[in-house]
Parts: structure tokens; sequence; C-alpha cells
């Protein structure tokens, strides 16, 4: 959905004059007051649907900044470096921000339970860099990302879905309901886990191959 509503936001704000990168910041301080606000406010079923459309809307904004710089012709190296170091900073953070707020105000029966966002921030992490990695080495080889894009399906797209961000901001709806918020968060941060084990091995194939 982030892309359709994206691609709204692109239509707006090219017509009133936002740069790419410009919008890359509104999408930030979108996301980056839903962080804060996990780590230093007490649980509600408000704060949490809160926090859900501001992650959202931040997700929207984020896929509307290339569609604003294809409008405009296209994008530049510093604007799409610093759409990589915001989506970084965002992975790393939200799983941050969730730990401290659980270790602040949720009543967890062990401090073990804080390992599953500190884990997910660690897969967070290892997935965009070795997305990032692989079209960086692919580049260098001459192969075009398109060839490893792997095609469309409904099949895809389903199993796909416990490892999309926008599932994942729609997760913290619960964030006022702390044992059903860890059970879905923990699901969630397992799926990750699951898909990056097996896309290492998938990247790893293709890399040798390559070389």
């Amino acid at each position: 959905m982030n892309r359709p509503v994206g691609r709204v936001i692109a239509a707006a704000a090219h017509t009133i004059g936002l740069t790419p990168n410009q919008v890359s910041l509104i999408s930030a301080a979108f996301t980056m007051t839903g962080v804060v606000l996990l780590a230093t406010v007490p649980p509600s079923i408000g704060l949490g649907i809160a926090v859900w459309l501001l992650l959202a809307i931040g997700y929207a904004w984020d896929s509307a900044d290339g569609q604003v710089a294809r409008l405009r012709g296209g994008g530049s190296l510093a604007g799409e470096w610093l759409d990589h170091v915001l989506d970084s900073t965002k992975l790393v953070a939200l799983p941050i921000a969730v730990a401290i707020g659980a270790y602040r105000f949720f009543p967890l029966p062990s401090d073990l339970w804080l390992l599953v966002p500190l884990g997910f921030a660690v897969v967070s992490t290892v997935t965009f860099f070795g997305m990032i990695l692989n079209d960086l080495l692919r580049g260098k080889r001459g192969v075009a990302q398109a060839a490893d894009a792997g095609g469309f399906s409904v099949f895809r797209s389903l199993l796909g879905l416990p490892t999309d961000y926008g599932i994942l901001c729609v997760a913290f709806a619960l964030w006022g309901w702390p044992p059903a918020f860890m059970l879905i968060y923990s699901l969630l941060a397992l799926a990750a886990l699951l898909y990056l084990l097996a896309a290492l091995a998938v990247w790893f194939r293709k890399m040798s191959a390559l070389g």
C-alpha cells in the first residue's frame, strides 16, 4: 500500500515544489517521532495507534522521494546516499526504541525478552546491508539489478508478508497491550531471521557465480 499512497504524496510534493531530499527528511521526521514516543511514553492503546500511523506515514513519504526524483528528471547520488542513511538509521533505531520502551514500561517475565528487539536490530541491519552490497557488487560486474529480480507472483508476495515493513508498522497498534505485542513482534522477528538465513544462502551462491 505504501507505493500507491506514496504516488499521491509524490504528486502533491512535486506540485508544491518539494525536492526529493526534503521529502526524505519529512519521512524521517514522522518515523523518528514514532521511535522517540516508543522509548519515552508509557504504553497505551492511543499511543500504539499514533505510533502505527506515524511509522506508516513515514513509510509512505519514504516511498515518495524516489518518485519525486523521477518527476524532476532523475535523482542524484547525494539524494540516494541520504535515503540509504535515513533508512539504515530507521532500521536500527526502531528495534532499539522497542527494547528501551519494553525495559522501561513492560511487565516482562524476564529481561531475556529484550534480546528479541536487539536481535531484530541485528537482522534488519544485516539484511539491509546485504541488499545494498548485492547491488554494489553486481554493478562492479556490470550485472543489471533487474536481472536478479526473480519476477512477481502472488505466492512470493504472500510468503514475504511477515517481513514487510508495513506489517511491522501495523503491529505497533498493539503497543498498549504488551503481551500481545511481544508475541506478534517476536513472530515477526523470527520471520525476518528465517528470511535472512534463506537470503544469505541465495546471495552467496549468486555472488560466487559472478566471481
